[in-house]
Protein backbone atom coordinates (compact mmCIF):
# COMPACT_ATOMS: atom_id res chain seq x y z
CA UNK A 1 0.00 0.00 0.00
CA UNK A 2 3.02 2.91 0.35
CA UNK A 3 4.02 1.83 -2.64
CA UNK A 4 0.70 2.65 -4.23
CA UNK A 5 0.82 5.81 -2.04
CA UNK A 6 3.53 7.03 -3.18
CA UNK A 7 2.68 6.58 -6.82
CA UNK A 8 -0.28 8.96 -6.40
CA UNK A 9 1.27 11.58 -4.57
CA UNK A 10 4.35 11.11 -7.28
CA UNK A 11 1.26 12.94 -9.71
CA UNK A 12 -0.27 15.16 -6.98
CA UNK A 13 2.46 16.57 -5.05
CA UNK A 14 -0.29 18.94 -3.45
CA UNK A 15 -1.00 15.60 -1.13
CA UNK A 16 2.49 15.66 0.59
CA UNK A 17 3.07 17.10 3.93
CA UNK A 18 6.39 16.52 5.06
CA UNK A 19 6.72 17.77 8.37
CA UNK A 20 10.18 19.56 7.76
CA UNK A 21 10.12 21.05 11.01
CA UNK A 22 11.04 17.70 12.14
CA UNK A 23 13.67 16.93 10.20
CA UNK A 24 15.46 20.48 10.45
CA UNK A 25 15.45 20.13 14.07
CA UNK A 26 17.65 16.87 13.64
CA UNK A 27 20.07 18.16 10.50
CA UNK A 28 23.25 20.08 10.93
CA UNK A 29 22.90 23.58 9.64
CA UNK A 30 25.26 22.43 6.87
CA UNK A 31 23.20 19.52 6.02
CA UNK A 32 19.61 21.30 5.75
CA UNK A 33 20.00 23.05 2.73
CA UNK A 34 20.55 19.44 0.88
CA UNK A 35 17.03 18.73 2.91
CA UNK A 36 15.26 21.77 1.58
CA UNK A 37 16.71 21.26 -2.06
CA UNK A 38 15.14 18.00 -2.21
CA UNK A 39 11.41 18.04 -3.69
CA UNK A 40 8.75 17.68 -1.27
CA UNK A 41 7.93 14.24 -2.68
CA UNK A 42 11.39 13.23 -1.58
CA UNK A 43 11.08 15.31 1.49
CA UNK A 44 8.18 13.11 2.90
CA UNK A 45 9.43 9.91 1.43
CA UNK A 46 12.91 10.85 3.96
CA UNK A 47 10.37 11.48 6.59
CA UNK A 48 9.21 8.05 6.04
CA UNK A 49 12.21 6.16 6.26
CA UNK A 50 13.73 8.01 9.29
CA UNK A 51 10.36 8.09 11.39
CA UNK A 52 10.14 4.22 10.52
CA UNK A 53 13.94 3.71 11.28
CA UNK A 54 13.56 5.40 14.59
CA UNK A 55 10.06 2.95 15.30
CA UNK A 56 12.05 -0.09 14.89
CA UNK A 57 15.10 1.03 16.56
CA UNK A 58 14.55 3.52 18.83
CA UNK A 59 18.58 3.83 19.53
CA UNK A 60 19.67 4.90 16.40
CA UNK A 61 22.09 7.35 16.76
CA UNK A 62 21.14 10.90 14.96
CA UNK A 63 23.72 10.33 12.04
CA UNK A 64 21.90 7.29 11.52
CA UNK A 65 18.66 9.38 11.31
CA UNK A 66 20.13 12.16 9.56
CA UNK A 67 21.43 9.72 6.75
CA UNK A 68 17.81 8.64 6.30
CA UNK A 69 16.66 12.16 5.89
CA UNK A 70 19.45 12.68 3.20
CA UNK A 71 19.51 9.62 2.04
CA UNK A 72 17.76 10.77 -1.83
CA UNK A 73 18.68 14.40 -2.03
CA UNK A 74 21.27 13.29 -4.80
CA UNK A 75 18.13 13.34 -6.67
CA UNK A 76 17.26 17.14 -6.31
CA UNK A 77 19.87 17.40 -9.18
CA UNK A 78 17.08 17.15 -11.45
CA UNK A 79 13.88 18.33 -11.34
CA UNK A 80 10.93 15.33 -10.29
CA UNK A 81 9.36 14.08 -13.75
CA UNK A 82 6.66 11.17 -12.58
CA UNK A 83 7.14 9.35 -16.08
CA UNK A 84 10.90 9.91 -15.97
CA UNK A 85 11.00 8.45 -12.45
CA UNK A 86 9.08 5.59 -13.29
CA UNK A 87 10.76 4.37 -16.31
CA UNK A 88 14.04 4.60 -14.79
CA UNK A 89 12.67 2.38 -11.95
CA UNK A 90 11.49 0.04 -14.86
CA UNK A 91 14.83 0.18 -16.56
CA UNK A 92 17.57 1.50 -15.16
CA UNK A 93 20.65 0.25 -17.88
CA UNK A 94 24.68 0.83 -16.66
CA UNK A 95 25.53 4.27 -17.00
CA UNK A 96 28.05 6.66 -15.91
CA UNK A 97 28.05 8.94 -13.46
CA UNK A 98 29.63 11.94 -15.14
CA UNK A 99 29.11 13.96 -17.45
CA UNK A 100 25.55 14.20 -15.78
CA UNK A 101 23.03 14.58 -18.84
CA UNK A 102 18.90 15.53 -19.29
CA UNK A 103 16.16 13.95 -20.23
CA UNK A 104 15.86 10.09 -19.73
CA UNK A 105 19.33 9.33 -19.77
CA UNK A 106 19.52 11.72 -16.78
CA UNK A 107 17.00 10.35 -15.02
CA UNK A 108 18.69 6.70 -15.36
CA UNK A 109 22.40 8.32 -14.29
CA UNK A 110 20.65 9.83 -11.35
CA UNK A 111 18.29 6.73 -10.59
CA UNK A 112 21.75 4.85 -10.74
CA UNK A 113 24.23 7.17 -8.93
CA UNK A 114 22.26 9.31 -6.58
CA UNK A 115 23.69 8.14 -3.44
CA UNK A 116 27.15 9.30 -4.88
CA UNK A 117 25.71 12.05 -5.79
CA UNK A 118 24.05 12.68 -2.28
CA UNK A 119 27.19 11.20 -0.65
CA UNK A 120 29.77 14.42 -2.00
CA UNK A 121 27.34 17.22 -0.21
CA UNK A 122 27.56 15.85 3.11
CA UNK A 123 30.88 16.81 5.33
CA UNK A 124 30.01 14.47 7.99
CA UNK A 125 31.53 11.18 7.31
CA UNK A 126 29.45 8.33 8.92
CA UNK A 127 26.36 10.32 7.81
CA UNK A 128 27.68 10.42 3.87
CA UNK A 129 29.09 6.56 4.21
CA UNK A 130 25.62 5.55 5.36
CA UNK A 131 24.05 7.39 2.42
CA UNK A 132 26.70 6.00 -0.27
CA UNK A 133 25.90 2.38 0.90
CA UNK A 134 22.10 2.73 1.10
CA UNK A 135 20.95 0.70 -1.82
CA UNK A 136 24.31 -2.02 -1.42
CA UNK A 137 24.23 -2.20 2.31
CA UNK A 138 27.33 -3.25 4.43
CA UNK A 139 27.23 -1.46 7.65
CA UNK A 140 24.79 -2.27 10.55
CA UNK A 141 23.22 1.31 10.38
CA UNK A 142 23.20 0.74 6.00
CA UNK A 143 21.24 -2.41 6.52
CA UNK A 144 18.82 -0.75 8.52
CA UNK A 145 17.92 2.42 6.21
CA UNK A 146 17.98 -0.11 2.95
CA UNK A 147 15.05 -2.04 4.54
CA UNK A 148 13.18 1.20 6.20
CA UNK A 149 13.54 2.46 2.39
CA UNK A 150 12.34 -0.72 1.06
CA UNK A 151 8.79 -0.31 2.87
CA UNK A 152 8.35 2.82 0.97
Amino acid sequence: MGRFRRLLRSFLPALCRPDDAWALERLSPEEAPLYRAMDVRDREHALEVAQTLLSRHPDAPGYAVRAALLHDSGKALRPYYPLERILAGLYSPKVPAEPLKGGLYGAWQVRRHHPEYAARHIKDERVAAIVLEHHRPQSLWGKRLHEADQEF
